[in-house]
C-alpha cells in the first residue's frame, strides 16, 4: 500500500511558520495584504476564493476582497486591479479564474503588477523562472515540490513525468523540476492527451504527475511499480470533487496524494508564502 502525501499535515505546519513573519510584520506597523478579486456567481470559484481569504486570516494576512458581478466590463474589472496595484496596503494581488465570457483573461492578468503577483504566473515572473532567477514561484507547482521533499521522495536525478502543459500547472512545474536546485534537478518528460501511447511513456516515470483535469486518467497499468504518483488534475462529478488518479494506483504507487487533502492544501500554503514573501520586500 503506497505511503500518502499528506499535504493538509504539512501545509499545518508551513502555514505556523508565516504566521510567526506575518506577526512580525504586523509588530513592524506593516501587515501582510492580499486583495482578491472575484467576478461572476461561479461557485467553485466563489467557495476557493472563500477559503484563501480564512487562510489569510488564519496566518494573520489581511484581506482586500473585491467581488464584482458577472455582468462587470473589462474596463470595470481593470479599475479594480489598478486600484489594488496603487494601495501601498496591498502586498499582493489575487484575480481569480476563470473570468465570465467575454471578459480577456490575458488582460487582466498583465495589468497586475508582477511585484504583487502572488499566483506566480505574470510572464515577467514566468520568465524569471525560465532564467532561474528569484521570483514569486507559480503556487501548485511549488507545492508539489515542497510536498515530494517533505515525505522524502527522491527527485534529484529521477525521471518525472509531467501529465498535462497547462499554464497554471504542467509547463511551469516543468521547467522548475529540470532546475538544478534542492528537490529538482530531475529528467522531466511532459505527455498530455494528445501523445501517441501516453501510458508507455508515464510507465517510465519513477515520479508521475498528473495535472490534466481528466478524472481517473491515470491506471494502475500506468505506473511502475513503487513509483510516486501526485494527482494535481481535478474535476467534478456534480458535488463530488475527482482526481486524475485512479483509486486502484494506490496498490501499486510507493507514494500518492490522497483524493482530498493533497496538492490542493499545498497550493494555498504557497500563495500564503508568496503573500508574505511580498510584504517582505516592501522597504518600510
Amino acid at each position: 500500500m503506497a505511503e500518502l502525501l499528506d499535504g493538509n499535515k504539512l501545509a499545518g505546519r508551513i502555514k505556523m511558520e508565516l504566521a510567526d513573519r506575518a506577526l512580525w510584520l504586523a509588530s513592524a506597523g506593516r501587515p501582510a495584504g492580499l486583495g482578491t478579486v472575484l467576478v461572476g456567481d461561479d461557485g467553485p470559484s466563489a467557495k476557493y476564493v472563500a477559503m484563501k481569504i480564512a487562510d489569510c486570516e488564519e496566518v494573520g494576512i489581511r484581506s482586500f476582497h473585491h467581488s464584482l458581478p458577472s455582468s462587470a466590463t473589462q474596463a470595470e474589472v481593470e479599475a479594480v486591479v489598478d486600484a489594488l496595484n496603487a494601495d501601498p496596503a496591498v502586498h499582493s494581488i489575487l484575480v481569480q479564474l476563470p473570468l465570465p465570457a467575454g471578459l480577456d483573461e490575458e488582460a487582466v492578468l498583465l495589468r497586475i503588477d508582477p511585484a504583487k503577483d502572488v499566483d506566480g504566473l505574470h510572464p515577467t515572473n514566468l520568465g524569471r523562472l525560465v532564467m532561474g532567477t528569484p521570483g514569486p514561484l507559480p503556487c501548485t507547482p511549488a507545492g508539489i515540490v515542497e510536498l515530494l521533499a517533505a515525505h522524502r521522495v527522491p527527485v534529484e536525478g529521477k525521471h518525472v513525468v509531467v501529465i498535462g502543459r497547462g499554464l497554471t500547472i504542467g509547463r511551469p512545474l516543468s521547467l522548475l523540476l529540470a532546475m538544478r536546485r534542492p528537490g529538482c534537478n530531475a529528467a522531466v518528460t511532459v505527455v498530455h492527451t494528445g501523445v501517441d501511447d501516453m501510458g508507455a511513456l508515464v510507465r517510465e516515470g519513477d515520479v508521475v504527475i498528473s495535472a490534466a483535469g481528466v478524472a481517473g486518467l491515470v491506471t494502475p497499468d500506468m505506473i511502475k511499480p513503487g513509483a510516486a504518483v501526485v494527482g494535481a488534475g481535478t474535476s467534478w462529478a456534480g458535488a463530488k470533487l475527482l482526481s486524475d488518479i485512479a483509486d486502484e494506483v494506490t496498490e501499486v504507487a510507493g507514494w500518492i496524494t490522497p483524493r482530498i487533502g493533497g496538492v490542493g492544501p499545498m497550493t494555498r500554503a504557497m500563495l500564503l508564502r508568496n503573500a508574505v514573501l511580498a510584504a517582505e520586500k516592501v522597504s518600510v
